[in-house]
C-alpha cells in the first residue's frame, strides 16, 4: 500500500470515528498515531517517536509535550495534541515555548482531524504564531499528499521542508484572502477595482456597490475556469471515445507504419521553429495518418496519406480546410514548411 493510499485509509478512518472518541487519549490512541505510522515512524520506539517529552524551561520544571520525532537523539519535530473537539483556533502556548528551549525545527499542533505544521519563518527559533501548513485529514488533496510525503521518515530532510516553507506559507494565506473575499468582499478590495475601472470618486456609495460587483465578478470568474476545464476534461473524454468507437466499426487494428513514424518525426522538427515539441502527437486511423497540437482532434496540423499507390500531405489553412500536396518522397514534407507553420501559429 503506497503513501496515498495510506492517508485515504486514515480519512476513511477518521470520518468513522471521529464522533466516537471523546478524550484527548483516545483522539491519541485512535487517530493521531495511526496517522504518524502512516509516515513511517516507529511509533512504538522511544529512541524514534517519543511520548511525553520533556524540556526543563526556565523556572518551568518537567513539563511534558505530547510527542516528540527524534534524530540522533535529539528532537526535530515537536507534536502537541488535543481532543478531537478542540477547534485548534490558536497556536498552543506549551508547543510555542518548547519550540524555543529544543533542537526541533518544526511543531504539529493536531486534533486527529486537522494538522497545523508550524516552524520559524519569520524570527529565528521563535515558533511562527501562523502554521505554513494545514492539513484536514477528512478532506485530503492532491497537494495534502505532496506536502506530506515530505514529512515520512524515509525521505524527510529538514533543510529542504524549511527552504519551502515559507512561499507555502503565504500561498495557503493568500488563498484564504481570496476565499475570504469571494464569500464577504472587503472595502479595501473593491477600492482596488475602482481604482483600476471607476472614473469617478470612489464616495462611500460606490465603495458600496462595488462590494457587491466585484464578489459577483469573482464567484463568475472562478465559475468560469471551473466549467472550462471540466469541459476540457469531457471534450478529451469524448474524443478518446469517439477514436475508440471508430476503431471498433473498422474492426481493424491500426497498423502504424515506420513511413508514418518517420514522417511524424519530419513535421515535429518543423513544427518546433514555432511550438514546444511536446505539444505535438499524433493520432492514427484506418484512412489517414493525423498530427495534432494538445492530442486534440479540434487542433489538427495535417493528415498525412502514406499508401503505396499515392502519397500526399493535407494541411489545414485558417479555416481548417485541408489543403492537399502531392509527395513524391518524404522528403518533399520540407517544401511545405510555411505552410504547416501557418497552420500551427492558430493554437499559440
Amino acid at each position: 500500500m503506497d503513501f496515498s493510499d495510506h492517508l485515504k485509509d486514515l480519512s476513511a478512518r477518521a470520518i468513522k470515528l471521529q464522533d466516537q472518541v471523546k478524550t484527548e487519549e483516545a483522539t491519541k490512541q485512535a487517530l493521531i498515531l495511526p496517522f504518524f505510522s502512516a509516515l513511517g515512524y516507529d511509533i512504538f520506539n522511544p529512541l524514534e517517536f517519543q511520548p511525553e517529552f520533556t524540556a526543563d524551561i526556565g523556572i518551568k520544571q518537567g513539563e511534558k509535550v505530547d510527542y516528540a520525532i527524534l534524530q540522533d537523539g535529539k528532537p526535530v519535530i515537536l507534536i502537541e495534541c488535543k481532543t478531537v473537539t478542540d477547534k485548534l483556533t490558536k497556536a498552543d502556548s506549551q508547543l510555542f515555548r518548547y519550540f524555543h528551549t529544543t533542537t526541533a525545527k518544526f511543531g504539529i499542533l493536531t486534533n486527529g482531524l486537522d494538522y497545523k505544521f508550524f516552524t520559524d519563518i519569520e524570527e529565528k527559533n521563535k515558533m511562527d504564531e501562523k502554521p505554513f501548513l494545514i492539513i484536514n485529514i477528512l478532506n485530503i488533496k492532491e497537494q495534502d499528499i505532496i506536502e506530506l510525503k515530505k514529512f515520512h521518515k524515509a525521505i524527510f530532510d529538514v533543510n529542504q521542508i524549511f527552504s519551502t516553507a515559507s512561499e507555502l506559507k503565504y500561498l495557503n494565506e493568500i488563498k484564504a484572502i481570496l476565499t475570504n473575499e469571494l464569500e464577504f468582499t472587503s472595502e479595501e478590495f473593491a477600492k482596488y477595482f475602482i481604482n483600476e475601472v471607476y472614473p469617478g470618486r470612489a464616495t462611500a456609495n460606490v465603495v458600496k456597490q462595488f462590494q457587491s460587483v466585484v464578489k459577483k465578478a469573482l464567484n463568475q470568474f472562478t465559475s468560469e475556469i471551473v466549467s472550462a476545464r471540466i469541459k476540457s476534461v469531457l471534450d478529451k473524454e469524448k474524443e478518446t471515445e469517439k477514436i475508440e468507437a471508430e476503431k471498433e466499426a473498422e474492426g481493424k487494428f491500426i497498423d502504424t507504419t515506420d513511413e508514418e513514424i518517420e514522417a511524424f518525426f519530419i513535421v515535429k522538427g518543423i513544427l518546433r521553429q514555432a511550438i514546444d515539441g511536446n505539444r505535438v502527437y499524433y493520432r492514427d486511423v484506418q484512412s489517414y495518418f493525423s498530427v495534432l497540437i494538445d492530442d486534440s482532434n479540434r487542433k489538427p496540423i495535417c493528415r498525412l496519406y502514406l499508401t503505396e499507390s499515392k502519397k500526399c500531405i493535407g494541411i489545414m489553412d485558417a479555416r481548417k480546410t485541408e489543403i492537399r500536396f502531392d509527395l513524391t518522397t518524404l522528403d518533399d514534407l520540407y517544401k511545405y514548411t510555411e505552410q504547416l507553420l501557418t497552420a500551427v501559429k492558430v493554437y499559440l
